[in-house]
């Protein structure tokens, strides 16, 4: 518990604190006074104040915070006349404009960095004709059937298999059918000096292992039909001095996919909203990243590094949607003051923020009321980690 609870706070603070410090620079850069900068929220324990900027170490961590001159028009006015140049409002639109986008920059660039050293290190992703077991879930029919981690699927019955769409189409299309999976198995092969016959549940042909299971039409959740996890990539490594850019083009590439599928898992969290009044069951909020970060910290650094690209992609598309209290609902007030050729209300641009705010309380409630019915139907939280679908 206290590995899981270290991660969630490193993994949380790390988010936070890269969003704020790019509004902390963007703002440094358009002459904007910082007036704080802190680790953690109040009360504080430590404060040093810095060419007019105050630095504090906070009690509460759970990330940090920047606060500007003028940043709040209330404030704003208080010190138009001594400190105007220096204020957020001051300035002019495109520079706040920048400001405030500069915090979901830093969060794409922190994903972008971290989705690419995972892939300098372990190589870069490359189609093969090949599909390889890289996982078998527990008390499945691939587990029963005796399949194991690292055999090639060279058939499904009198099909060969080549590609991975091709076995996943016969396994749907064979739901609740007896199969027969002829497999290539490198290590502990039984059938390495057979040519046919077999033992108890498995038979021979040319060295290679056939075995016979029955696809699931309604599995578990997160497990398919056979409860085997499969991949027709492989990670390729390539010349040392070419491995950086490589590495760099598929992590951008990573992060634009997990761009898409945060929009679209945001779009299914709506509709189901609005028309069943309930949010998806694979939604995660507070308490389910906190059991996710636990997994990760579990399956070791590769994996909690993956989960901050993640989670850094999940901010910075929260934080650009157009909605009160987010940083893409302070875009929205900008827009309005270039077609309008004056700024809203301080009192009106107050109450729609703090309706934003409830509102979105409101969400993250209901996500974390089915973050603890899922937990308690004890469902696995490990897949949601796998970029590989389960078969």
């Amino acid at each position: 518990m206290l590995l899981t609870l270290v991660t969630f706070l490193f993994v949380l603070s790390l988010l936070v604190l890269v969003h704020e410090g790019g509004h902390f620079l963007a703002a440094k850069k358009a002459g904007i006074r910082v007036e704080e900068f802190g680790l953690g929220y109040p009360p504080k324990i430590f404060a040093k104040k810095i060419k007019g900027t105050i630095y504090s170490l906070n009690a509460i961590p759970f990330g940090g915070f920047v606060r500007l001159l003028g940043e709040e028009l209330e404030e704003s006015s208080k010190f138009k006349v001594q400190s105007s140049k220096f204020s957020f409002v001051a300035k002019s639109k495109k520079a706040r404009a920048l400001v405030i986008v500069a915090g979901v920059t830093a969060n794409f660039l922190l994903a972008i960095l971290a989705f690419s050293v995972i892939y300098v290190v372990s190589g870069i992703p490359t189609k093969t004709a090949l599909v390889k077991v890289v996982g078998v879930l527990s008390d499945s029919p691939a587990q029963q059937a005796g399949i194991k981690e690292g055999d090639v699927i060279l058939a499904v019955d009198e099909e060969k298999i080549d590609n991975l769409e091709k076995f996943t189409n016969l396994v749907k299309e064979k739901s609740e059918q007896q199969i027969r999976m002829t497999l290539a198995r490198a290590v502990a092969n039984p059938c390495a000096a057979k040519v046919f016959g077999g033992g108890t549940g498995f038979s021979c042909q040319d060295g290679n292992l056939m075995l016979w299971l029955t696809p699931r039409s309604s599995p578990p959740d997160g497990q398919g039909p056979l409860g085997v996890v499969v991949s027709d990539v492989e990670m390729k490594k390539y010349p040392f001095w070419q491995m950086p850019l490589r590495g760099l083009a598929e992590g951008a590439k990573e992060t634009f996919g997990w761009v898409k599928l945060t929009l679209t898992g945001l779009g299914t969290m709506l509709s189901d909203l609005f028309r069943h009044g309930a949010v998806p069951k694979d939604m995660a909020g507070p308490v389910g990243i906190l059991q996710i970060s636990g997994l990760a910290a579990q399956s070791g650094f590769w994996a909690v590094l993956q989960l901050i690209g993640i989670l850094s992609v999940n901010l910075a598309v929260l934080n650009i949607l157009p909605f009160p209290a987010l940083d893409g609902g302070r875009l929205v007030f900008i827009v309005y003051e270039a077609v309008f050729r004056r700024r809203p209300k301080a009192s009106f641009e107050q109450v729609i923020n703090t309706a934003g705010m409830a509102l979105l309380l409101f969400l993250i409630t209901l996500v974390t009321i089915n973050d603890i019915g899922r937990i308690l139907e004890a469902n696995n939280f490990l897949s949601r980690l796998r970029t590989l679908w389960p078969f």
